[in-house]
């Protein structure tokens, strides 16, 4: 066992101090009197903070760790900078008021440093254990009991009090990005709950293993083999090339979007006035679209009165839900694209060749997506115009409320309707949509696009007795159709598990809610047939297990417990198996 050095034993102590702050100053509800004391707390720790990593930066050796100490200087010092000319510039100088003017810039510079100091700590797990699909669910897993322990603080729920299995529940929704709830996210989480909700969601969108990666780039500048081993398959590099810096790029691309959605969903929004914090509204809003969470901090939702016949702002969430649902893959590849054939356009003489620039997984991915848009589309109009859908009677507010249900069951999970009055076709072809699912390297969930074209091309390619899928120019490898049908295998039979355990614990319930609960939640959707509050804690544990599944991909899970490292350079002899 490696001893603790005095220093680092120091650090850590800082660290732990900050860490139990946090938690009191946001977790608890604390009398008045306490309120001076806190103030004088958090302004000591940032100069305790900062002088360490003065300190740290002129003992450090290391380049990294130099970089990682001046990071922390930076932050530090811009928040000082910020409270001397706040003090300067204000009218009063009466101390208390003034440290509580300038509370907010010290308390988020805290939480920054604990989010580097908690991504650094991942990759170190990371270093020291190789096995990339473990990690990977661990992280998953210890952020849902992160998350629980939060939301079970005292000021995160308006009654103070909310037992481990829903917190869990909550948490897990939240990191799985389903947006299936026990409980009233408006009613019955604080603005502070509703804020680690919002922080789980956003990490569980990225995965922690691209969120911890943008920090490795940022402070590193580069990769290491071993680093890029790790998060190649998690964010669906083609090539170990710069692995993480595609990592960042995605995450500035996800916070530059959802930046860009927040806004649009703010002036979107026909009367601010019915809208309780419009701007927390609008971010939360934008990343829970754009991660496919489909969590809303709206009583009833997008169900809500003054959001139901809002078309322009269920506009914006569907673009923001498509986007998500597309992959970062498929954006960067038709950005590529795009990009090329504008140069072409200015650049006759030497024009680039575009036909290996958009790859034939883009293709497939929109090419799917587009047929699934118009069919889901052209469903509802006419299954449910007359029905669920006869309230909004503008031509342009049919046609965007036609289009929300088609977009939203691909793992959205945001409902303008109420699904419970949705007839028996409608609700089963919901079923189907929620299975299917978004795109893979998304933030959508269920078997995904591509496994669903490739199982349907290769039924009609077996149809057509041809031994190999041929798109244009390309044939699809036996080993990605293997994979296809192992994802298809396993989700059915993990959702048939699911319905069976939970028609087991709800005898009294109806087969068809039960269905659609555990089709939701493996495909991390989150609609419901008003089922999801009346689950027992055995029915609650079935649906924890099963969005930890849908999130995670049993595949990945059996991977990583049962892969082996040595190849097996024999091959038995083949014999056929009578199928049917």
């Amino acid at each position: 066992m490696k001893k603790v050095s005095p220093q680092r034993l120091f650090f850590l102590i800082i660290d732990f101090f900050v860490i139990s702050f946090l938690i009191f100053d946001f977790g608890f509800f604390v009398y008045e009197k306490f309120r001076t004391h806190k103030l004088i707390i958090v302004s000591a720790l940032i100069l305790i903070l900062l002088g360490t990593n003065i300190y740290k930066y002129f003992i450090q050796k290391d380049k990294t760790r130099k970089i990682i100490s001046l990071t922390y200087v930076t932050i530090f010092t811009s928040v000082v900078l910020i409270s001397v000319f706040t003090y300067i510039f204000a009218s009063h100088h009466i101390l208390e008021q003034y440290l509580y003017k300038i509370k907010p810039f010290l308390e988020g510079a805290l939480l920054l440093y604990l989010v580097l100091r908690l991504t650094i700590l991942i990759r170190y797990l990371y270093s020291v254990y190789f096995n990339p699909a473990i990690l990977f669910v661990g992280s998953f897993f210890i952020f849902d009991l992160l998350g629980a322990f939060l939301l079970m603080l005292p000021k995160a729920t308006t009654g103070g009090d909310i037992s481990f299995i829903d917190a869990f529940f909550t948490s897990t929704s939240a990191v799985c990005v389903t947006g299936l709830a026990v409980l009233d996210t408006a009613h019955d989480f604080t603005l502070f709950g509703q804020g680690v909700i919002l922080f789980l969601i956003q990490l569980g969108g990225l995965g922690i293993l691209t969120f911890t990666s943008f920090f490795a780039y940022f402070f590193k500048g580069g990769s290491s083999f071993k680093e890029t081993l790790y998060v190649k398959d998690y964010v669906a590099s083609e090539t170990l090339k710069d692995t993480l810096k595609f990592a960042m790029n995605i995450v500035l691309f996800t916070f530059a979007l959802e930046g860009l959605g927040a806004i649009f969903i703010y002036f979107s929004i026909e009367d601010l006035t019915k809208i309780e914090h419009p701007i927390f509204f609008s971010i939360f809003h934008s990343i829970s679209a754009f991660c496919n969470a489909g969590f809303s901090n709206a009583s009833d939702g997008l169900y809500n009165e003054a959001l139901r016949f809002d078309y322009s702002f269920q506009w914006v969430i569907m673009f923001l839900i498509i986007f998500g649902g597309l992959g970062y893959n498929i954006i960067f590849n038709f950005y590529s694209y795009a990009k090329v054939s504008f140069i072409n356009l200015f650049n006759k003489e030497n024009k680039r060749n575009l036909v290996r620039i958009l790859t034939l997984n883009s293709k497939i991915v929109m090419t799917t997506t587009v047929i699934l848009l118009v069919a889901g589309f052209a469903f509802f109009y006419f299954a449910e115009g007359n029905h669920v859908l006869k309230e909004h009677t503008t031509t342009f507010g049919k046609i965007t409320a036609t289009a929300f249900q088609s977009v939203t069951p691909r793992t959205a999970g945001f409902n303008t309707v109420n699904y419970s009055d949705l007839t028996m076709p409608a609700l089963l072809f919901v079923i189907l949509l929620m299975w299917i699912g978004g795109s893979p390297a998304s933030t959508a969930g269920g078997i995904k696009t591509t496994t669903f074209a490739l199982a349907t091309l290769n039924i009609l390619n077996i149809a057509k007795n041809r031994k190999r899928i041929e798109i244009g120019t390309r044939s699809i490898s036996n080993a990605t159709l293997n994979r296809a049908f192992a994802i298809v295998s396993i989700s059915l039979m993990t959702i048939g598990v699911a319905i069976l355990l939970l028609l087991f614990f709800e005898p009294e319930k109806h087969l068809i809610p039960i269905a659609f609960e555990a089709f939701s939640a493996y495909s991390t959707v989150g609609l419901s047939l008003n089922f999801t509050p009346t689950l027992t804690p055995e029915s609650k544990t079935v649906i924890i297990v099963v969005m930890f599944i849908g999130r995670i991909g049993m595949l990945n899970i059996l991977i990583g417990f049962l892969r082996q490292i040595n190849n097996q350079f024999y091959e038995y002899p083949k014999e056929n198996i009578l199928i049917n």
